[in-house]
């Protein structure tokens, strides 16, 4: 991976845009003394585009230029000329700007400079000030006497060529059952993982960690940077830093899906995959002791007559529902989380499965019409081909599609469909501290406006609002407003508005070979948002939150019983949405966040309607298989990691008969 090189004005410029974001003053250090600048060109470098390093490259040599400064309305002066307040309101001018593009790049900036500000350690690797500020505690610090690990991945040192029945690309929710399932059918199983290896004892509930080696460093947005996105990059995936959240697919989406041409969807066989799913993960209502969050978001439905219900969850006795939940989403030091590398990884191991890290597979290998193994290459550069029967391809709906079209599949639904199920946030903040990073992760949920149409709507939840999280749904307007918003957070709750998107986006593929996303919102699926964000307003009014606001660039805020809600809370309300509606959901008009990718090679009847069959199969190409959320026909409308084990639990169960 090529390193990011900045030159001293580039150096300069970045230093100066994350200085405005995050200065010094009150107690606080300013970005450059915590080494923000450093950081957030390490998280570019991890970008494997070269695009990414040279946009950047070339905004910030334009940055401190006259003509940039005419361009943003404060003259011919450098933005290093600029008085603070005259660089914030550049840096504003730029979020409401009418051109997407800069739109893109204030809240790339921001973004960037606000998580890594908050995610630092201090000097010398003491306590970051800002912590202290806002109430956070900062990392748990490791686990004493963690066990040891139960897997061995295997070590290469040299260019390298592997034999072996079928090579899983991918070790999250599908590639791992994939793999436990083909190796108890007696295959000879390979699986390649881009990630490392992490286990209990490298978890230390940090975010500064977690973000940088766990999760996936590109794509971590839309193209628009409309919709950021969130998906792990480890041995095991999404599953070692979800949330633990554990729905079967439901029946009417089950329907749907065998409606697109897979009956088996709505038989037996893929409720047979559920069944034995959901018991290897030790699926449970058992452990859902409610959060703070989840106390706010049961009493403001409850308050309405509205649904709400226990999560399914899988965990088990060693979760403690507490501080150590709180950090589940950045790994968990007690292994109480069922993780693909705590069952299926581990069973697929037992049976002689191998398992290869720090390694991205390039393309797969087709001879005469057959996937025949794959072509991949180390972290430190050697080379990898591993000869197989067939291949499963399982790295996640943004790089399956990706890497099916770098070995040449033609099928034109191969990165369509794209499913992202779009989050935003309303916040309420409280009279009470709730400390919103503690508690278990996800406890409870409700489902009133699950259905607002044919089964589109949404879902309502909660997850621990460390700073990473908050950071990214809160406005920026200057460094005042939003020091008050983030010392503010310990009593906040965001309830999210999880959206079962109908109509998607696509996955293309760059002249580099890199997954690329575009993504808008329907009219269709933005109504849903609405009423999402007006139910989440009347929950939270509902629990008595004393101040309510939404995750858009402006601060569009009300308060429910404040003296300024003349004709009352109602009324208040509707002016506050009336706001809500005139700043707007578009790209950098509302934050929006992707946890639950899907559908960008989905299954179906006809190659003329979906990228594979309805075992798996490409249509291009015989013995290569998609066992991941890719697959899926449709948005699940709930949390996927059930639903993509099901799939990929089915599909190998074919394959592995196929084989045998």
């Amino acid at each position: 991976m090529e390193e990011l090189t900045l030159t001293p004005r580039q150096r300069s410029a970045l230093a100066a845009i994350c200085d405005t974001f995050c200065p010094a003053g009150d107690g606080l250090l300013s970005a450059t003394e915590l080494g923000v600048p450093e950081a957030v060109a390490g998280l570019v470098a991890r970008d494997p585009r070269p695009a990414a390093r040279r946009e950047l490259r070339q905004l910030l040599s334009a940055w401190d230029s006259p003509a940039l400064g005419y361009a943003t309305g404060h003259g011919w002066k450098r933005f290093s000329e600029l008085a603070p307040d005259r660089r914030e309101a550049a840096l504003v001018s730029w979020g409401d700007s009418r051109m997407p593009q800069r739109r893109a790049a204030f809240n790339a900036l921001r973004k960037g400079a606000l998580l890594m500000y908050y995610a630092l350690p201090g000097p010398g690797g003491g306590a970051n000030p800002a912590w202290e500020r806002i109430g956070y505690p900062g990392p748990l610090g490791r686990a004493a006497d963690p066990p040891p690990k139960a897997l061995e991945p295997l070590s290469i040192a040299a260019d390298t060529t592997l034999d072996c029945d079928v090579c899983v690309v991918g070790s999250g929710a599908g590639g791992g059952v994939a793999a436990a399932v083909l190796s108890a059918a007696g295959l000879d199983v390979i699986v390649v993982e881009g990630g490392d290896y992490y286990d209990d004892g490298d978890f230390d509930g940090g975010e500064l960690s977690a973000l940088t080696q766990m999760y996936a460093g590109a794509p971590t947005a839309t193209h628009d940077q409309s919709v950021g996105l969130i998906a792990g990059a480890c041995l095991g995936g999404g599953t070692v830093v979800n949330y633990s959240t554990s729905f079967r697919t439901p029946d009417e989406v089950r329907a749907e899906w065998a409606a697109h041409g897979v009956p088996a969807f709505a038989g037996v066989a893929y409720s047979d995959s559920l069944d034995a799913v959901c018991d290897r993960l030790g699926v449970n209502q058992e452990h859902n002791e409610p959060s703070t969050r989840d106390a706010k978001l049961r009493d403001g439905a409850l308050a309405l007559g509205w649904h709400v219900d226990a999560m399914p969850r899988n965990v088990d006795g060693r979760c403690d529902q507490g501080v150590d939940c709180g950090s589940c989403g950045l790994g968990c030091r007690r292994g109480a989380k069922q993780s693909t590398t705590k069952t299926w990884l581990r069973d697929a191991s037992e049976e002689g499965t191998r398992i290869v890290v720090r390694t991205r597979v390039e393309r797969v290998r087709v001879e005469d019409g057959s996937a025949r193994g794959v072509d991949a290459r180390t972290a430190d550069g050697h080379r990898v081909t591993i000869r197989a029967r067939a291949v499963v391809a399982a790295c996640g709906a943004l790089h399956t599609p990706a890497l099916l079209k770098r070995s040449g599949l033609q099928n034109p639904h191969i990165g369509r469909h794209l499913k992202l199920h779009p989050a935003t946030a309303v916040w309420g903040v409280y009279d009470e501290e709730l400390r919103p990073w503690e508690g278990t992760m996800q406890a409870l949920y409700s489902d009133e406006h699950r259905d607002l149409d044919s089964g589109y709507g949404v879902k309502y939840e909660t997850a621990a609002a460390h700073p990473h999280l908050a950071v990214p749904f809160f406005p920026w307007r200057g460094r005042r407003e939003h020091h008050e918003l983030m010392q503010a957070l310990s009593n906040s709750v965001a309830f999210g508005v999880l959206l079962r998107d109908r109509d998607g986006g696509e996955v293309r593929v760059g002249r580099d070979g890199e997954p690329v996303v575009r993504y808008s919102l329907s009219p269709y699926d933005l109504r849903h948002v609405r009423v999402g964000v007006e139910g989440a307003a009347k929950m939270h009014e509902a629990a008595g939150a004393r101040r309510i606001f939404s995750s858009q660039s402006r601060f569009v805020s009300y308060e429910p019983n404040g003296s300024g809600a003349a004709g009352g809370t109602g009324a208040a309300r509707e002016r506050w949405l009336r706001d809500v509606d005139a700043c707007g959901y578009g790209a950098g008009r509302t934050q929006f966040a992707s946890f639950h990718i899907m559908g960008s090679a989905r299954m179906g009847g006809s190659p003329t309607t979906a990228a594979v069959m309805p075992s798996g199969e490409t249509w291009d190409v015989r013995d290569l298989y998609v066992l991941d959320g890719s697959a899926f026909p449709s948005a699940s409308g709930v949390n996927p990691q059930v639903s993509i084990q099901a799939i990929a639990h089915m599909g190998a169960r074919e394959l592995a008969a196929r084989l045998a």
